[in-house]
């Protein structure tokens, strides 16, 4: 049982280290070409997998409280929009759209950008843990194989982000074998987040519900504050567009095909 988690919370941090290694295979221009519809795939999965793999879970969990079921997702999602907002106000980081900006800080800027993708999987990571613990105390409502959909759905969009921390500093000459391990150390809150969450997550199984809403409500206020801003950016938004929508029915297939 514990080797299915470790290989499920490994996942996604394998689609980040897959991504910086980019570095030594692609030109910088490559990826900046391909950017806006990177983000709007990862937007899209992020989204998906909020829903189908968190609120729906969540609402599925509140049945016994009748009308008043929403409560819990509600409540969760909220203070998981809320605690990601306190981070990224606490946290120094780069916009990676608007990188000029985290100029403005005493802190390197390839501190800033590490920091920034790093704040975009700590939710991520945080969700990945939440599944898996409701399967590991045997919650009815969540399998194996919907814990690894999210995974997979989840390393799938990692896998641009760990490209965006590593090919723009390589520009900056930056060694390719630096900006690889930068990438790397972005990705390595997600096991840790998720592996914390799984241990924690023991002691508040009464409400499950609120945890997941909460993992929902943090990836949502990523999309909603980086991901969505920069796709939409420059002249010809439909590749973005259509990126988007591929990533949310992958993530929805994923969901319903392995649950």
């Amino acid at each position: 049982m514990w080797v299915k988690i470790a290989e499920g919370i490994l996942i996604p941090f394998l689609g980040t280290t897959l991504g910086a290694a980019c570095v030594f295979f692609f030109k910088k221009n490559t990826i900046e070409k391909f950017n806006r519809i990177f983000t709007g795939f990862a937007a899209g999965i992020m989204v998906s997998a909020s829903f189908f793999s968190l609120i729906l879970p969540s609402l599925e969990q509140s049945e016994s409280m009748g009308k008043l079921r929403f409560l819990p997702s509600v409540i969760g999602f909220l203070i998981g929009m809320l605690f990601l907002l306190l981070l990224d106000i606490i946290i120094p980081h780069i916009h990676i759209d608007k990188s000029e900006e985290g100029l403005k800080s005493g802190l390197k800027r390839t501190t800033k950008l590490v920091l920034a993708v790093t704040l975009h999987n700590l939710p991520e990571g945080m969700a990945v843990g939440i599944v898996y613990a409701g399967w590991l105390y045997g919650n009815e409502n969540i399998s194996m194989m919907s814990a690894l959909a999210l995974s997979l759905g989840i390393a799938l969009q990692n896998f641009p982000e760990g490209a965006i921390v590593s090919m723009p500093l390589t520009s900056e000459g930056v060694p390719k074998s630096k900006t690889f391990l930068y990438g790397v150390l972005s990705g390595v809150v997600e096991p840790i987040g998720a592996l914390l969450t799984i241990f924690a997550a023991s002691f508040f199984l009464p409400i499950l519900p609120y945890l997941l809403s909460f993992a929902a409500g943090a990836m949502f206020y990523v999309v909603v504050e980086e991901l969505i801003p920069e796709m939409a950016e420059g002249k010809h938004t439909n590749s973005s567009t259509i990126s988007f929508a591929l990533g949310f029915v992958l993530m929805m297939i994923l969901d319903i095909a392995l649950g």
